[in-house]
Parts: C-alpha cells; sequence; structure tokens
C-alpha cells in the first residue's frame, strides 16, 4: 500500500529515498489524528524516526510550501544516547530539505559553544539528548516558548539510563498546548505515568510490539563450558563471515578485553562503550560503514542509535538481563526486510537463565554446540570456492602476472599457493568442543528430586551417576582437598559442568572422583592441557582403591553404616537394636572388687538443713546435760 497524500516536498523527499511503501508503524502513526498525542509501542529499526517526521509535518508546515525563516525551534525531538540523536538528525534533514527545514543537534560530547551560535542562528527542529537540552534550557540557550511539538525516543532507555528527572524538566518548560509523541520499545508503568502526566487525552499504539520476536532474525544458543566463552565468540563469528557483527559485552571491561583479545587474533574490530570520547566513536563507526572494520564489540547503552545497514550478525558475549534488552541487541539486525541471525553465547552453569529467558521474550531458538574448527575450516573453502573474485573480469596487469606466473610454476603450486595467501589472512579458529555433547537438545531434562535426608549432600559430595568413569587426583587431606573448592576446579579444567560430577572420595593424598561416561573424553582431553602441571589427573579404572565397586558389599549382607559412594543401604530392613554390656574392669573379673551389677547402690546421703543441725545439737547438749 502507498503513502497516503502528504506534503509535496516530502513525497519528493520520500521518492529520492526509494520510499515506495510505508512500515506498519508509519501506517498506523499517519492514520492517527495529526493534533492527538500519542504513546506509541513499536519495535527497534521499524521507522520510527519518519513515522514521527511524517506526524509533525503538518503542525510545523500546515499548507504552506515551504518553512518560514529559520527562529526560535517549532519541534523537539530527546534520544537517550548521542549515536541515536545524530541518527535521527541526519534522518529529519533529508526528510524536510525539500521544505527548506533547518535542524540542530545538541548532545554531549560536542562543542556546547557551537551549538549555542547555531540555536542563536535560529532553526525548525532541535535533536538532542537529555542532559546537553537541559543544560542550554536553564542556560537560557534554547528558547522553548513557540514549540509545537515534543518527541520522545526511546522512552523507555532513558528512564532507564536515569534521565528520569531530565526529561520531566524539559516537558515542564514546554507549553502546556504542544503536542507531545512518545515513542517506546515497550510500554512499563515507568513510561505509563509519564504519558499521563504530560500528554491529554493520549491514543495508544502498539505496533509489532516487543512481545514478540522480529520475523526476519534466527534464534541460535550455542552452549559452550563456563571458560571458553570468549573462544566460542572466536569461532562463531569466523563460521558466518558477516560483512558486520555486532558482539555485546555487559561491561565496559568486558568491551576492553573482548576487543582486545579479538583484535590480536586478526579480527578488524573496533569498540564502543561510554568512556570514549565522541571523536572516537565517530571513527569507529565510520570505519565499520566503510567496511575497515567488520566486528564491533559494545555495551547495550553505546550500541543504542547504530545504523549499520549491512549488520548481519549479532553476538550476546554476556546474556541480557531482561527481555527488552535481548530484543533491542537483537534488534540492531533484520532491519528492513534483511535477514539476520542472533547467536547467544550460554555457558553451561547458565542454561537454565538462557532458557527462562527465551522463553519470556517468546522466540523459537535452535541450541547447539559451538562451531569447531574443522566445520569453520570447511565454510571457509566453500567460501573460497565461490569468491566473487573468480567471476569479475581480469586487468591487464593481472593477466601478464598470471603469465609469468604459469611460465614458472606449475598450476598445482600456484593453486595451493593462492589457497595458503587466502588462509593466511583469516584469523585462526579455536579448538573447542560441545560440552552438552550426548545431552538431547532443547530445554534441560528434569533432574531427580533429592530426598529430604541426603548425607552425600551433607558430606559435601555429589550423588552416584550410573555408568560413571572414576578419576585420580594426586591432591588430598594432606593439602585440604575439600569438595567446596575442588568441584569450581574441576568444572573449568574439564570443561564440564557440576551435574556431570559424582561421587568423591578424599584420601590422604589423593582424591577420586566420578565424571559422566558421556563427558569422560572430553574431561580427560581438557585436563590435559592444565597450566598447573603440579595437579595431575588421570583414570583411575572401574572400581579404584579407596572407591570401592558398588557391589562390593554385596554378599556380606545389611549394613549398618552408609557407604559415602552408594548412599544409604535401604535393601533390607534395619537390624533391631543392641543392648550396650556395662563396662567391667579386670579387677572386677579377678574377683579384688565386686561386680558393680551384683551390689546394691546404697542410699544417697542428703546434707541436713540448717534448722535441722540446729535441732540435733540442742538434744546433744540436753543429753550430755
Amino acid at each position: 500500500m502507498p503513502f497516503p497524500t502528504l506534503h509535496p516536498a516530502l513525497t519528493k523527499a520520500l521518492q529520492a529515498r526509494d520510499y515506495a511503501e510505508p512500515t506498519p508503524v508509519q501506517d498506523a502513526v499517519l492514520a492517527a489524528d495529526p493534533t492527538r498525542d500519542l504513546l506509541v509501542s513499536a519495535q527497534t529499526g521499524s521507522g520510527k524516526t519518519v513515522a514521527y517526521g511524517l506526524s509533525l509535518a503538518p503542525a510545523l508546515l500546515g499548507d504552506e510550501p515551504r518553512f518560514e525563516r529559520p527562529g526560535a525551534p517549532l519541534a523537539l525531538v530527546v534520544a537517550p544516547t548521542r549515536e541515536l540523536a545524530m541518527q535521527v538528525h541526519r534522518e529529519l534533514e533529508w526528510l524536510f530539505a525539500e521544505a527548506g527545514g533547518k535542524v540542530v543537534s545538541c548532545v554531549g560530547g560536542m562543542d556546547a559553544r557551537r551549538e549555542q551560535r547555531e540555536l542563536n542562528a535560529g532553526c525548525h527542529i532541535v535533536v538532542g539528548t537529555p542532559g546537553r537540552l537541559r543544560d542550554h534550557l536553564e542556560r537560557g540557550r534554547l528558547n522553548a516558548g513557540a514549540l509545537k511539538a515534543v518527541v520522545l525516543d526511546e522512552a523507555d532507555e532513558m528512564l532507564d539510563l536515569g534521565f528520569r528527572e531530565d526529561l520531566e524538566f524539559i516537558l515542564a518548560a514546554t507549553p502546556s498546548e504542544r503536542r507531545s509523541l512518545l515513542f517506546s520499545a515497550t510500554i512499563p508503568k515507568a513510561i505509563a505515568l509519564l504519558a499521563k502526566n504530560f500528554q491529554r487525552d493520549s491514543l495508544r499504539l502498539d505496533v509489532a510490539s516487543a512481545t514478540t520476536a522480529h520475523a526476519d532474525i534466527e534464534y541460535r544458543a550455542v552452549r559452550c563450558a563456563p571458560q571458553e566463552g570468549e573462544h566460542a565468540v572466536v569461532n562463531v563469528l569466523r563460521f558466518f563471515e558477516a560483512r558486520a557483527a555486532i558482539v555485546f559485552c555487559a561491561t565496559r571491561d568486558g568491551v576492553r578485553h573482548m576487543h582486545a583479545s579479538l583484535t590480536e587474533r586478526g579480527f578488524s574490530a573496533v569498540a564502543l562503550s561510554g568512556e570514549l570520547s565522541q571523536n572516537e566513536r565517530t571513527h569507529g563507526l565510520q570505519a565499520l560503514r566503510d567496511g575497515r572494520a567488520r566486528v564491533c564489540v559494545a555495551t547495550d547503552v553505546a550500541a543504542r542509535g547504530l545504523d549499520l545497514p549491512d549488520l548481519s550478525l549479532v553476538i550476546h558475549a554476556d546474556l541480557p538481563n531482561n527481555r527488552e534488552t535481548l530484543l533491542h541487541r537483537s534488534g540492531r539486525t533484520g532491519r528492513a526486510g534483511r535477514k539476520g541471525v542472533c547467536v547467544l553465547i550460554v555457558p553451561v552453569t547458565r542454561r537454565r537463565r538462557a532458557e527462562t529467558l527465551l522463553l519470556s521474550a517468546r522466540v523459537d531458538c535452535v541450541w547447539s554446540g559451538p562451531p569447531t574448527a574443522d566445520e569453520v575450516r570447511a565454510k571457509d573453502e566453500g567460501r573460497l570456492l565461490a569468491d566473487p573474485v573468480f567471476l569479475n573480469a581480469p586487468l591487464e596487469e593481472d593477466v601478464e602476472i598470471a603469465r609469468a606466473l604459469q611460465a614458472r610454476h606449475a598450476p598445482d603450486t600456484i593453486a595451493i599457493a593462492l589457497a595458503s595467501f587466502l588462509r593466511q589472512r583469516l584469523p585462526a579458529p579455536e579448538d573447542i568442543e560441545d560440552p552438552g555433547a550426548g545431552r538431547p537438545e532443547g530445554p534441560r531434562e528434569t533432574r531427580p528430586v533429592r530426598s529430604a535426608y541426603d548425607p552425600l549432600r551433607e558430606r559435601g559430595s555429589h550423588a552416584t551417576l550410573d555408568g560413571a568413569v572414576w578419576f585420580r587426583l594426586n591432591i588430598g587431606r594432606a593439602k585440604d582437598a575439600d569438595p567446596k573448592w575442588l568441584i569450581p576446579l574441576l568444572c573449568r579444567a574439564g570443561r564440564i559442568s557440576k551435574a556431570e560430577i559424582g561421587s568423591i572420595k578424599i584420601s590422604d593424598r589423593e582424591t577420586m572422583f566420578e565424571i559422566a561416561a558421556t563427558h569422560a573424553d572430553t574431561f580427560i582431553k581438557a585436563t590435559a592441557r592444565m597450566a598447573d602441571k603440579s595437579m595431575r589427573i588421570e583414570r583411575a579404572g572401574s572400581g579404584p582403591q579407596g572407591a570401592p565397586s558398588r557391589d562390593r558389599h554385596a554378599a556380606k549382607g545389611p549394613r549398618n553404616k552408609q557407604s559415602y559412594a552408594a548412599g544409604p543401604n535401604l535393601a533390607t530392613e534395619a537390624a533391631p537394636p543392641r543392648t550396650p554390656k556395662p563396662y567391667i574392669s579386670k579387677a572386677q573379673r579377678l574377683g579384688e572388687i565386686p561386680n558393680p551389677a551384683s551390689v546394691v547402690a546404697p542410699s544417697v546421703k542428703v546434707k541436713p538443713s540448717k534448722k535441722e543441725r540446729a535441732r540435733r545439737r540442742a538434744a546433744l547438749a540436753e543429753t550430755v546435760g
């Protein structure tokens, strides 16, 4: 369906940008009353900027063919981050260029004096971040008296970043009769309360709500060992070889570490975080747009407003905190009808958290292990054979070099050299294995519930596993061996989870423990690469010394004591309690001292009271007298 009848200048601008049909959010906003306040919920990358730009046009232009001379601003757009504000500034510039509109940006990290000069020169629309706009309002540089409309873009994110007071100050400084439009991916209670306080009879529009994921995004969850998340990211990047990819980390330190690691491996990567200057961020984004960099490592906040048309891969190196963050991160790809892939790196210790997150986001996700080095090399081979370089018309100087090579080398030698040259430019994949191999795909199976009394849990050991393999560690009680630190050590060194560890027996000089048979081979390969060579882990076979087989006592009948490895013995009824025998010393057995069992205990002497002693003394005195 084509755009409805718009202002001629806007129609011309849309045609120049090849806008043939409106997106759902644009269609919904244009169908609403152009004088009514709006509360719009729409997905990231759905065309919101053009939507509210078209919606503002009737109030700003009216029936005039062009804007009047710039003066006090007529519209104010507030965005949470510098990148998003600059992106909105660019979008509105081309949209109102044919109508002579002047758009000024006011964002943190830029020259405030230059912004002041542009505001004094006059403009029609101001786009900025909350802190910088409030600063201009307090200093009297921004005249809000003529504003006809105010737009809050990504309002939920601004509240999450702590801009509530700034937003309330900005809205309170605008005329009460102005029109207000709130755009947000989600409508939490805080946004609804803000709309109630600063909007008049607003119309709520839920367009492709963020409770459902983008249809053009394929979600994948990659299992990995807790300490191999970085290796999983490397192999995922190498497996897909996207034109542009973004890796999300939870903290600035995580961004620095991941960026340094990827750069060291040979990836052309840039980092985006809140500690970078605006100049550094601008150069990094430009490198991504130019193709000089292919990977962007960023935090959630720094990635707000990123507009990378070729972005086709999003990797969550750290799991998002909630559903909204997951959908906001993933919304960086799958835009404008393009397909995208979203990969979650899930350590086996956080699988349940990932399952809950995906369930709340209502996305269909494919679970798998990380791409192996062999799978990455197979992908490289296919990409090499299908490289467009073999289809392009050769240049004359290239033909001369090819003839010289053919005259000096055999065709096989030339082909091998080409393959080797192309391979050397690619970062090497990591040797990594699937820690969940042997388990069924999909949500994790339900574990058996332990009984209320579990002596193994009290003693710090796991329950015995069926079909487990015994291993021996050269650390025992003499070196303070304890399950509290042994279990995390085994998980890190063996790339397994706590669920794959069974019984643990600690002796003076060594520790015996069980590993699930499905993970035994992976465990022994991983522990062979431990950096600490003073610790030795080796197979102990079936029923090793100090770790008896489970049927060792089967022929001895019922046991009163519970086995540490096999749990309580409930196979037979408990034996009747035994009556303890009294202790008899050697002198008693020889007859020198009577057996206490045959001696009648003497009566207990009771000390007379003070009154009784006085009475006895008086009676004795009378007798003597």
